[in-house]
């Protein structure tokens, strides 16, 4: 039987975001997800997260949002303590002081812990820890807290993962499901994507699939190039054919990380 994790991204990001996750969780087929520490919404996400003790939650490693935990950080933040943006890197390089990143991630962890939650697992905003120099940090972070790892590197032959625990499958284009009208998709050709993506699972004795799913409020609409879309995943993840399948199925087990 398949070990079925679904993630959700962005909890602590805001109020918003924080509540339609926990209703993921309760009323549909969330099983896990992965805070920010640096967010506003910390305090609430923590608190929600308590109250929902069956929910796997890790650490969503940041890097390109919001405001760091440490200070003087000069080759990660700018002058005011903000994160430098993802396009800063795509355009720049990861010119960076990776014993800086490590010391802001590792207070990202330990603030988690902290907050009386003991991690599921790790993974990173916009995937950062697959990128450059924040690889071996990631790893590094992963080895010490004996924590399992988010498995969406670009190239898994080459990268050490000895030791850390990862799914055997991830799937990364769950998203899109909230972009039907985007990409002009039909409904028949999202029915069979569900299909397609049911039958892909079953080969494999763990897959995670990445979310994003949420309320609006202000924060994720000003702040978040994702943002609609995030309402119809809750949809999905609550109230759809797909969900229902799920549930139903003979193969496929809801899970989070501490399954492994």
């Amino acid at each position: 039987m398949t070990k079925l994790i679904i993630n959700s991204d962005d909890f602590g990001y805001s109020r918003g975001v924080n509540y339609g996750i926990v209703d993921c969780f309760n009323h549909g087929i969330l099983t896990s997800t992965t805070l920010m520490a640096n967010m506003p919404g910390f305090s609430h996400a923590v608190e929600l997260a308590k109250s929902n003790s069956g929910l796997g939650v890790g650490v969503h490693m940041t890097l390109t949002c919001g405001r760091s935990i440490l200070q003087n950080l000069k080759t990660i933040t700018t002058e005011n303590g903000m994160f430098k943006k993802l396009a800063h890197y795509k355009e720049a390089g990861f010119e960076i002081d990776t014993g800086e990143l490590y010391q802001e991630w590792d207070a990202q962890i330990q603030k988690v812990y902290a907050s009386g939650i003991v991690p599921t697992h790790l993974d990173s905003h916009h995937h950062v820890h697959t990128m450059g120099p924040c690889i071996e940090v990631a790893l590094e972070l992963a080895k010490k807290y004996q924590l399992p790892i988010r498995k969406n590197f670009l190239d898994d032959a080459n990268i050490p993962l000895e030791g850390i625990k990862i799914v055997d499958y991830f799937v990364d284009d769950f998203d899109y499901t909230g972009l039907q009208k985007e990409f002009n998709k039909t409904d028949e050709e999202m029915a069979a994507y569900f299909e397609k993506l049911l039958e892909t699972m079953s080969h494999f004795e763990s897959v995670e699939i990445m979310c994003h799913p949420a309320y609006l409020d202000r924060d994720i609409m000003e702040g978040s190039s994702l943002n609609t879309a995030r309402v119809i995943e809750a949809d999905i993840l609550m109230n759809s054919t797909f969900s229902k399948k799920v549930k139903e199925s003979t193969t496929l087990k809801l899970s989070n990380y501490s399954h492994l």
